[in-house]
């Protein structure tokens, strides 16, 4: 794998969890629960969506190294499964430091 990739794989997820940030901030102003997330898998491709609590994406944006991902869409070089939930999983970046260090990067939220 070219040296670049685990970084290419990091900044195409950051972007997905910057749209579901935008996401989650309108479902929050329109008094939602849920909402309808996108995958933030590293195919930047992917379309797939699933419907998750507005709690839970919180308590995953509580960690910048934390990624919502369709099943299936999990990237074991990469990330490792933190949980699986009905239609989507939680990965956290902490198998390359690289990758680890981006997304920390990225992350829109800032750390505690």
């Amino acid at each position: 794998m070219a040296a670049a990739e685990p970084i290419r794989v990091a900044r195409t997820e950051s972007l997905f969890r910057d749209v579901n940030e935008r996401i989650a901030e309108a479902a929050k102003k329109l008094g939602s629960d849920y909402a309808e997330f996108v995958c933030e898998c590293a195919d930047a491709e992917c379309s797939d969506r699933f419907s998750a609590q507005l709690e839970e994406y919180d308590q995953v944006r509580a960690d910048g190294r934390r990624f919502l991902v369709a099943q299936g869409h999990e990237e074991p070089e990469f990330e490792r499964v933190v949980d699986r939930r009905t239609g989507h999983g939680i990965v956290r970046k902490d198998k390359d430091a690289r990758v680890a260090a981006e997304v920390s990067r990225l992350n829109p939220r800032p750390a505690n």
